[in-house]
C-alpha cells in the first residue's frame, strides 16, 4: 500500500488546456508559501512555468478563482515547467468562471 498521491496521468493530457496568465500564492508542506505562475489550466490541472524544483508527488494548496483552496499533485517536471494534477475534476460552470476571470485578454477567450 502507497502513502503517497494517486496520481493517474491517463489521457488527462489529452484535455483542453486553456492558456492563461495568472500568478497564485500556494501553500507546499515543505516550502512553505510559493508564487506560481499557471501558464495553462484545464479542468483536470494546471501547468506553472515559474522554475520552481518540484519533486513527482509533491503536494501543494492553491486558491483559485471560483474555485477556492484545492489540493494539487506534481505529475511531471521539465526544466522550468511543472504540470499539477488537481485533487477532483473541477465542476463545469465553476470551470467557466474561473477560466473567465484568468483570462481578461479576450483573444484568448472563447465565446460561449
Amino acid at each position: 500500500m502507497s502513502a503517497g498521491a494517486q496520481l493517474t496521468v491517463t489521457d488527462l493530457r489529452r484535455a483542453a488546456r486553456h492558456p492563461v496568465d495568472h500568478t497564485v500564492i500556494a501553500e507546499h508542506a515543505q516550502k512553505g508559501e510559493v508564487t506560481l505562475h499557471i501558464a495553462n489550466l484545464s479542468a483536470h490541472g494546471f501547468m506553472t512555468d515559474d522554475g520552481i524544483e518540484y519533486a513527482r508527488g509533491d503536494r501543494l494548496i492553491v486558491r483559485l478563482p471560483s474555485v477556492g483552496r484545492i489540493e494539487a499533485y506534481v505529475i511531471w517536471t521539465a526544466i522550468e515547467r511543472t504540470g499539477f494534477q488537481f485533487e477532483r475534476i473541477i465542476r463545469l460552470d465553476d470551470f467557466n468562471r474561473m477560466i473567465a476571470a484568468m483570462q481578461p485578454n479576450p483573444r484568448l477567450t472563447r465565446h460561449r
